[in-house]
C-alpha cells in the first residue's frame, strides 16, 4: 500500500510539473513568440517570386478585397484580355515559387510588402511625367514622420503592447489576451445574443481585413483565421525580428485606415485624407501642432482641436459609414471625449492638452459649401490619353486614377506644352499680329477671345503611327480631336476625291485587259459617267497604266457654274462658290482642288453616287430608264427580301449592343434637323406620346428654333402615327425606313437576336420598296425611288469612308456631303492623310506605349503594343496621286503661303502638302433659309510635312456668336507657318520626331520585392 500511494503521489508530481512547465512554455511563447517566430520566419522564406519574360505560368491573381479591386489586381486577368484585343501582349510577368503557389492555393492573401499609397502614372515618350496621381493624397512618408502623440494614441486605442521593444519577435497578428476575451464572449453571446463581445483583432489582422478580406469585412469565424493567418506569415516574412514590421503596420493603418466616403469626392482612406476630408483640416499643420509640447492661449486651442479630429477619427473606423454621417457625429463627440479622459489618466496626454481637447467642439467640414475636390492640373494631352486609357481598361477615370499602372505615351511633353502655350497666346492681339494673324479672313482684335484652337501631330514610325501633340485650348473635359463632330468644310473634298480615284483605279482593274474593241461592246448605263469615261480612256489611251489613268482622272473638267440646281437628299438644291470669279471656269479637280472650288466636287460627287447606285447588288437603278418594264414589281419584291436585309445588316451592326436611349441618340445625332423630320421620327418612336413631349423634343434638338404651340400642334396632328406608313415616314423623316423600324424595334426589344429581327422586318422589308411603285405619275415615282437609290449610295459610300478612318456611322444622303455636311473630326482627318502618306496602308495610331501594372509586387505585369504591320485599304497609286493633288495646294493653292516654308538645317526643303476647308455651320430658318440661327465657323487645315508626319490644325468658334467671325482656312495655314520654328527640330531625320523609339528594358530580378527598371514607354475655303 505505502509503495502505490508513493508512485500516485509521485505521478501526480510529474504531472504538476508537466503541467507547470507546459504553462510556463505556453506563457513564455504567448509573451515573447519565439516558436511561431522560428517556425513561421522558416515557412515564409520560401513564399516568395520573380519576374520573368513573357506570361506568366504560375501567378495567382486576388479575387477580392477593397484594396485589391482599387488597385487593379483582381481586375488583372480581364485587363490583360481587353489589352490583347488592343494589340497589347504581356512582356514580363510576376511567377510565383511553387510554395507561394501552394500558400495562396488554400485562400490565404499573398505576403508582401504592400503599398499604401499608388496611382497612376503617365509619362511621355521620353520618360518625363505628364500626368501622376496619388491615392491617399496625404500620407506620412515613413515612420518617423509620425508624431509620438499620434502613433500613442493610436496604439492605445487599437493596440497597446505593438512596439514593445522587449519583445522582439512579437506576432503582432495575435494578441492572445484580447483573443481569448472575444472567444468567451463570442460564446457568452451564445447564451445571451445582448451581451457585449469585444473584437480581438489587432491592427495586422484589421489591416488583411479591410484590405483583402470580402468586401473588408469578417463574415465569419474561418474569415477571421484566414486573416491572422495571413498577417502572422507577413509579418515574419523578412524574418524574426519583428519591431521594424511591427512600426511598418502602425504606419500602414495611418496612412489607409478606411474612413467612409464623402460627396464629391469619393471613398476617403488614411488620417490625412481623413482629416482632409471631414474637418477642412490641414494634414501638415496637424501634425506639427501635435509634435509640439503644449502651448497656451490659441496655440494650445489649436492642439486641442488638432488632437480632437485624430482620436475621432481613429473610433470612427468602427463604424465609418455612421459615425462620419450626421446622424453618428454627436455619438463620435461623445466616444471621442471619454477617449481623450483616457488617454490624459494613461499620461499620454497632459492635463492641459486634454482640457484644450474637450473644448474645442468637432466641426466637420460642410461638403455642400466647401465640397473636398482634389486638386487638378491637366493638360489637353494627358486628359486624351486618360480617356483612352479608362476606355481600353473599361474603367472610370475615378478608377484609373487609383490604380497601381504606370502608362508609356506617345506624346512629345516638351512639344506639347510648347505648342499648347502658343495656341495660348494667340488670345493675345500683339501676339496674334506679330505671326500675322490680324486682317481681313483672318482675327479681328475685338473678337479673339472666342476663338478655340485644336492641333495634332502624328509620326509614322516602324511600329505605327504615333500622335506626338494632342492638344486644344478649349476649358472643356472633352479632346476636340477626338470627342467632336464638326462640319470641317472644304476638307470632305478630300475624302470625295480618294472615293474617286479609288474608283477609277477599280475600274481600271475591271477594263485594262481588254481590247478597245470589246471595250466599245462594254453596254454602260446612261447616268454612269465614270464607268463611260473609264472605257473611253482605256480604249484610246497610249498609256493605259494605272498611274497614269489616274493622272487623266485628275485632269477632267467639271463646271463650277452654280445655275444649276441639283436633286438630292429628298430635295432640289442649289450650291455657291467661295469666289464668284471660279463660276464661269471649268477647271480640273486638280484645279478645283487647289482653289478648293465648290460647284465642281458636287458634280464630282453626283458622279460617284449615280456609278455606286449601278454597283449595289439588286439595284433597282436601272428601272429609273424603263417606266415599262414588266420586272419592276418582281424585282423589287426580290430586292426587298434579299437586299432589305443586306441594308438592315448595316444598320443592326451600327445600333447592336446599345441600350435603347443609346440607339435614339445615335440615330438622332445623325439626323438632319429639322422640324418636320424630328416630328415624324418622334411620333412614330413615341406614338403615344403627348404634344408637351413633342414640344420638348423639338426644343431640345432645335436649341433657338422658334417653334410656337401652334406650330406644334400642327406637326403633332400632321406626323400622327396614321397618318403616314412607315416608307412615307421615312421620306419625310430622310432617312431610310428600315434603319427607322429598326431604331423603333431594338428601342422596344433592345435584347433581341438578329434573326429575330429578320424575321419580325419581313413586312416592312416588302412594304419599304413596294409604297414607291403604285403612283401613276413617273417623275413623281422616279423622284421617290431616286431618293431611296441615294441612301443606299450612301451607304455604300460611307462603307468606303469608314474604311479610311471615317468616324461616324452615317452620312447626310447630299451633295452637301462633299462641301462638309456629314461632320468630321480632325484626328479622323489625320489618320486619313497618315494613309496618304503611308501608301495607302492604314498603320494603327498609338497613344499608348506600353503599361506597367503593380510594380514590385506579385502581381506585376508589363505590357507592350504589338508592333503591327497595318491593313492594305487604298491602292499605292492611288495614295501617290493624292499626295501629288495635294503638295499643289500648297505649292499654287489655298495653302499657298506654307509653300518653302519647312526647311532643315541643311537647306533642305520638306514636301508640304494638305488640304484647307472652312465651315459655316447654320440652321436654315424661314423660307429658303433667309434667316440662320450659327451653330459653328470652323477653318481647318489637314497636312503631312515631309515622309513621315501628319496632323492637323482647326480654330472654331462654337454657338451663335459664330455668326459675326469672318476668318477662313488661311488662318490655320498662318498659324502651322508661325509654329515652324518650334516644329522643325522635331522633323529633322535624326529626331525621330523627338522621341526615342519605344523600348522595353524589363530584368528578371528574383526575390519577395524585385526592383525593375521603368518602362521607356457655307461651305467655303478662300
Amino acid at each position: 500500500m505505502g509503495f502505490f500511494r508513493l508512485l500516485r503521489w509521485l505521478l501526480l508530481i510529474v504531472l504538476l510539473v508537466g503541467l507547470t512547465a507546459l504553462a510556463i512554455l505556453a506563457a513564455d511563447e504567448i509573451h515573447s513568440s519565439r516558436l511561431q517566430a522560428r517556425y513561421l520566419a522558416r515557412y515564409a522564406a520560401d513564399l516568395n517570386y520573380g519576374v520573368v519574360e513573357g506570361a506568366s505560368d504560375a501567378i495567382r491573381f486576388p479575387t477580392h478585397g477593397p484594396f485589391d479591386q482599387r488597385m487593379g489586381y483582381v481586375d488583372l486577368p480581364l485587363i490583360t484580355q481587353r489589352l490583347a484585343e488592343r494589340g497589347f501582349v504581356p512582356t514580363h510577368q510576376a511567377r510565383f515559387s511553387d510554395e507561394l503557389m501552394n500558400y495562396t492555393g488554400h485562400g490565404f492573401f499573398t505576403p508582401y510588402r504592400e503599398k499604401t499609397r499608388a496611382g497612376l502614372d503617365l509619362a511621355d515618350c521620353h520618360g518625363e511625367p505628364l500626368y501622376q496621381f496619388r491615392y491617399p493624397y496625404r500620407h506620412y512618408a515613413d515612420f518617423a514622420a509620425v508624431p509620438p502623440l499620434v502613433g500613442q494614441a493610436l496604439m492605445f486605442i487599437e493596440n497597446r503592447d505593438l512596439l514593445d521593444a522587449s519583445r522582439p519577435r512579437l506576432n503582432p497578428a495575435v494578441d492572445w489576451v484580447r483573443f481569448t476575451r472575444a472567444v468567451l464572449a463570442q460564446i457568452g453571446r451564445m447564451v445571451n445574443e445582448d451581451l457585449d463581445a469585444p473584437g480581438g483583432s489587432t491592427l495586422a489582422t484589421q489591416i488583411e481585413k479591410y484590405r483583402h478580406s470580402p468586401d473588408g469585412v469578417t463574415y465569419d469565424a474561418r474569415e477571421k483565421l484566414r486573416q491572422m493567418v495571413s498577417a502572422s506569415v507577413r509579418a515574419y516574412r523578412g524574418g524574426e525580428e519583428t519591431l521594424p514590421v511591427r512600426r511598418e503596420l502602425l504606419l500602414d493603418y495611418l496612412n489607409t485606415v478606411p474612413l467612409s466616403a464623402a460627396p464629391g469626392h469619393g471613398e476617403v482612406n488614411g488620417l490625412g485624407d481623413g482629416l482632409w476630408v471631414w474637418f477642412g483640416a490641414d494634414f501638415d499643420k496637424v501634425n506639427a501642432l501635435l509634435a509640439a509640447p503644449p502651448g497656451e492661449g490659441s496655440a494650445l486651442a489649436a492642439q486641442g482641436r488638432a488632437l480632437r479630429q485624430v482620436v475621432a477619427l481613429m473610433i470612427a473606423h468602427r463604424r465609418p459609414s455612421f459615425y462620419l454621417a450626421r446622424s453618428g457625429r454627436d455619438d463620435l463627440a461623445q466616444l471621442t471625449d471619454s477617449y481623450v479622459r483616457l488617454l490624459a489618466d494613461a499620461g499620454a496626454v497632459a492635463p492641459a492638452l486634454r482640457d484644450a481637447a474637450l473644448a474645442e467642439p468637432l466641426k466637420f467640414r460642410d461638403l455642400v459649401a466647401d465640397p473636398a475636390l482634389l486638386p487638378a492640373d491637366l493638360g489637353k494631352g494627358a486628359t486624351a490619353i486618360r480617356a483612352r486609357l479608362a476606355g481600353m481598361l473599361d474603367a472610370s477615370l475615378y478608377e484609373l486614377d487609383r490604380f497601381d499602372v504606370a502608362a508609356a505615351a506617345t506624346l512629345n511633353g516638351p512639344l506639347q506644352q510648347a505648342v499648347s502655350d502658343f495656341l495660348g497666346k494667340l488670345r493675345d492681339p500683339e501676339f496674334a499680329r506679330s505671326q500675322g494673324l490680324i486682317g481681313e479672313r483672318m482675327l479681328a482684335p475685338a473678337t479673339m477671345d472666342g476663338v478655340r484652337y485644336s492641333f495634332n501631330l502624328v509620326e509614322r514610325t516602324p511600329g505605327g503611327n504615333r500622335v506626338r501633340v494632342q492638344t486644344d485650348t478649349s476649358d472643356q473635359l472633352f479632346d476636340i480631336n477626338e470627342g467632336s463632330k464638326l462640319e470641317l468644310g472644304s476638307t470632305a473634298k478630300l475624302r470625295v476625291l480618294a472615293t474617286y480615284l479609288e474608283i477609277v483605279a477599280e475600274l481600271h482593274g475591271r477594263f485594262a485587259g481588254q481590247s478597245a474593241d470589246e471595250l466599245r461592246r462594254i453596254k454602260v448605263e446612261q447616268r454612269d459617267n465614270l464607268t463611260r469615261w473609264a472605257i473611253e480612256y482605256l480604249s484610246s489611251a497610249r498609256d493605259g497604266s494605272l498611274p497614269a489613268m489616274l493622272e487623266a482622272a485628275l485632269e477632267r473638267r467639271y463646271s463650277a457654274s452654280p445655275g444649276e440646281s441639283f436633286f438630292t437628299g429628298g430635295g432640289v438644291h442649289t450650291f455657291n462658290n467661295f469666289n464668284a470669279g471660279d463660276n464661269d471656269r471649268s477647271p480640273t479637280m486638280r484645279e478645283a482642288l487647289q482653289g478648293s472650288i465648290n460647284l465642281p466636287f458636287v458634280r464630282l460627287m453626283r458622279d460617284v453616287v449615280r456609278h455606286t447606285m449601278y454597283q449595289v447588288p439588286g439595284s433597282t437603278a436601272q428601272l429609273l430608264d424603263d417606266a415599262d418594264d414588266p420586272r419592276r414589281m418582281q424585282y423589287l419584291a426580290r430586292f426587298a427580301d434579299r437586299e432589305g436585309q443586306v441594308f438592315l445588316r448595316r444598320f443592326w451592326r451600327k445600333y447592336q449592343g446599345k441600350t435603347p436611349a443609346e440607339i435614339q441618340a445615335t440615330f438622332l445625332d445623325g439626323l438632319r434637323p429639322g422640324a418636320d423630320r424630328l416630328a415624324a421620327v418622334f411620333r412614330y418612336l413615341s406614338p403615344q406620346g403627348a404634344p408637351e413631349e413633342l414640344a420638348a423634343f423639338l426644343r431640345k434638338r432645335l436649341a433657338d428654333a422658334d417653334l410656337t404651340d401652334a406650330r406644334i400642334g400642327q406637326l403633332y396632328q400632321r406626323h400622327a402615327p396614321e397618318a403616314f406608313d412607315l416608307p412615307d415616314r421615312g421620306y419625310v423623316a430622310r432617312v431610310h425606313p428600315l434603319e427607322l423600324w429598326l431604331v423603333g424595334y431594338l428601342s422596344a426589344k433592345p435584347e433581341a437576336s438578329w434573326p429575330e429581327t429578320v424575321e419580325a422586318s419581313a413586312d416592312e422589308r416588302q412594304a419599304v420598296y413596294r409604297w414607291l411603285f403604285r403612283t401613276r405619275f413617273k417623275g413623281a415615282q422616279d423622284s421617290r425611288i431616286y431618293t431611296m437609290l441615294e441612301v443606299e449610295a450612301f451607304l455604300e459610300i460611307h462603307r468606303r469612308w469608314a474604311r479610311l478612318g471615317y468616324p461616324f456611322g452615317h452620312l447626310v444622303p447630299s451633295y452637301a456631303t462633299a462641301l462638309g455636311s456629314s461632320g468630321d473630326r480632325p484626328a479622323a482627318l489625320a489618320e486619313l492623310m497618315g494613309i496618304i502618306v503611308n501608301d495607302g496602308v492604314r498603320l494603327p495610331t498609338a497613344r499608348i506605349e506600353g503599361l506597367h501594372f503593380a510594380a514590385g509586387t506579385p502581381y506585376e505585369t508589363r505590357f507592350a503594343r504589338r508592333a503591327a504591320a497595318g491593313e492594305r485599304v487604298m491602292p499605292p497609286e492611288v495614295a501617290a496621286a493624292l499626295r501629288n493633288a495635294l503638295s499643289e495646294v500648297v505649292e499654287g493653292g489655298t495653302a499657298r503661303r506654307l509653300s518653302g516654308a519647312f526647311k532643315l538645317a541643311d537647306g533642305t526643303t520638306l514636301a508640304v502638302g494638305g488640304k484647307t476647308g472652312t465651315g459655316d455651320n447654320r440652321i436654315a430658318i424661314g423660307r429658303g433659309g433667309a434667316r440662320g440661327l450659327a451653330l459653328n465657323r470652323t477653318a481647318t487645315f489637314v497636312f503631312y510635312i515631309g515622309g513621315n508626319h501628319f496632323g492637323t490644325l482647326t480654330a472654331y468658334v462654337i454657338g451663335p456668336e459664330a455668326a459675326s467671325y469672318r476668318f477662313t482656312s488661311g488662318l490655320p495655314v498662318q498659324i502651322l507657318k508661325s509654329m515652324g520654328p518650334m516644329l522643325l527640330p522635331r522633323l529633322e531625320p535624326q529626331a525621330a520626331g523627338g522621341c526615342p523609339s519605344p523600348r522595353l528594358e524589363v530584368a528578371a530580378t528574383p526575390g519577395n520585392n524585385p526592383t525593375l527598371p521603368t518602362t521607356t514607354m457655307e461651305t467655303a475655303d478662300e
